[in-house]
């Protein structure tokens, strides 16, 4: 073109297709033709495919929960990668005799990329519909049916075994884990029974009876203490009524003594009477004095049911009656004496012969020898108890050092219990997660769980989805209808031919003064 700056109307358009008419039509028909050529040409292939249902569990989960949780979409690309894996397409080109004559020119491994890229296995949006579609494409309907339906019941099969193996590697693992974690605990309670056995009485559990157990000790330990000074002061009772006792003996034994000296030295004529008889004194007053003050002592320390004061009391009281009876032996000496004076006065006088004083021994007497043996019972008694008191401070000793050691035993048995509980706890959970993994296995087992049901399964295709007749034709055309009209553009382009006045004007830069019209031949 020799003007692109010409502008062009509906008439130059006209003209120019007229004159370009060939470069139009040629590449059109030939393109056209390729295309029918080509869609009659290519192998026509089919797809068929099947609609799975993914069913739930039979069983609601409040009761038993699955214990494969993971979302549809990513145990579908896990089980696909399994289906399509080289050794289960290999299994399915040789069962349906596959892919015949790409065999001459391809490996086994190209085939299965190609049956790879053939199998299509779709979700609707997010898989919330719970369902899902398995298509695979070839070149023969009845086999793309038959394998169609044979991937659908390897999904199936695929999902159930999959579903089982992890249940029972989930029920496994807990199992194990169940194991170990029941023989830490043993462990740990034979540690805390141990400690325990080991530290037993410093137990924190044990600090209240401790307590109650020292109170009593200490209050034992002081009953025993009031005891021992109980028994000391009746040893020194004891011990004073020996002394006055020997000091009576000895005074008796004086007077007497001093009785029989003035006798021989006054002794009268043998007419004479007898000088009269001194009255001895009572023995048993002395220590029934001591007794009475002994008791008033004890009257102003303890109550009235004292053991000391009863005791004492009895020794008042059998002290009294044999004072009573001395008393009374006593009288009826003196009543003798009386009756027997008359007749010792009227009868003759026989010279009297001086008796000799036998010195008296008061150890051998049976009231000295009684207080000896109550001195005795005192020092028994006093050593008894003080070997009691002994065991009762060491007790005491004991139980405080307990009382003591609680805190640290307290504090090892918290890290020792703290360490159990927490075992305790993950073992309880492990347990209850075992149990439950158990049912979600027996419901695998018994294929009651989440399972993928065919509700459409894969019918032989009437029509091939590959290739689109309709699809390619218009292809063709736009493709015949493009270069046509890029033919006649370009071969317009390339034309320097003049066409009109003002092509010449541009091109020469002369001024045209007349255009001599287009001459055709005359009609006759």
């Amino acid at each position: 073109m020799i003007n692109p700056a010409k502008p062009f109307n509906l008439h130059d358009y006209l003209e120019v297709f007229l004159r370009r008419i060939w470069y139009l039509v040629i590449p059109f028909v030939a393109v056209m033709v390729g295309t029918i050529v080509y869609a009659l040409t290519v192998p026509k292939e089919y797809r068929a495919s099947t609609l799975v249902l993914v069913t739930p569990q039979k069983v609601p989960e409040d009761f038993i929960r699955p214990t494969v949780t993971s979302r549809i979409e990513d145990r579908l690309q896990s089980i696909g990668q399994e289906i399509m894996s080289r050794t289960r397409l290999e299994r399915v080109i040789s069962e349906f005799k596959l892919y015949q004559e790409e065999r001459k020119s391809k490996s086994l491994e190209e085939i299965v990329e190609v049956m790879q890229k053939n199998i299509q296995v779709q979700l609707p949006g997010k898989a919330r519909e719970g369902y899902f579609t398995i298509s695979y494409i070839g070149k023969d309907p009845k086999i793309v049916t038959l394998v169609t339906n044979k991937l659908a019941s390897l999904f199936i099969e695929e999902n159930l075994k999959l579903r089982e193996q992890q249940a029972v590697g989930t029920s496994e693992f807990l199992s194990v884990e169940l194991s170990a974690t029941k023989a830490k605990l043993e462990e740990q309670e034979k540690v805390i029974s141990d400690f325990k056995r080991k530290h037993l009485g410093e137990l924190p559990e044990q600090r209240e009876a401790n307590l109650r157990v020292l109170d009593q000790l200490q209050m034992q330990s002081q009953r025993i203490g009031d005891g021992i000074k109980a028994a000391q002061d009746r040893k020194l009772l004891l011990q004073k009524q020996m002394q006055d006792y020997e000091m009576l003996v000895n005074t008796a034994a004086q007077s007497l003594a001093a009785q029989e000296e003035a006798s021989q030295a006054t002794l009268p004529s043998l007419g004479a009477s007898p000088p009269p008889a001194v009255k001895p004194r009572n023995p048993h007053s002395a220590q029934l004095e001591q007794l009475r003050n002994y008791l008033s002592d004890l009257q102003a320390k303890y109550t009235e049911k004292h053991p000391d004061i009863l005791v004492t009391r009895k020794k008042i009281a059998d002290l009294e009656a044999k004072s009573a009876q001395f008393e009374a032996a006593q009288a009826e000496a003196e009543k003798e004496e009386r009756r027997s004076a008359p007749a010792a006065a009227s009868a003759p006088a026989k010279p009297s012969t001086p008796k000799r004083s036998i010195p008296l021994d008061f150890r051998l007497t049976p009231r000295y020898k009684e207080l000896e043996t109550q001195v005795i019972s005192v020092d028994q008694e006093i050593a008894r108890l003080k070997q009691e008191d002994l065991k009762i401070r060491s007790q005491i000793a004991q139980y405080r050092e307990r009382i003591e050691n609680t805190p640290s035993r307290e504090q090892a048995l918290a890290v020792l219990t703290r360490d159990y509980n927490n075992t305790r706890e993950i073992y309880s959970s492990l347990l209850s997660k075992s149990q439950a993994a158990q049912q979600a296995e027996n419901l695998e087992r018994r294929q009651k769980g989440e399972q993928f049901k065919i509700i459409d399964p894969a019918r032989i295709p009437e029509k091939p989805f590959r290739p689109d007749i309709t699809k390619i034709l218009l292809i063709g055309l736009f493709l015949g209808l493009f270069g046509g009209a890029a033919a006649a553009f370009f071969r317009e382009q390339m034309d320097r031919s003049f066409r009109d006045a003002e092509d010449l004007q541009v091109t020469l830069g002369f001024k045209v003064l007349a255009n001599i019209p287009r001459i055709g031949p005359k009609a006759s």
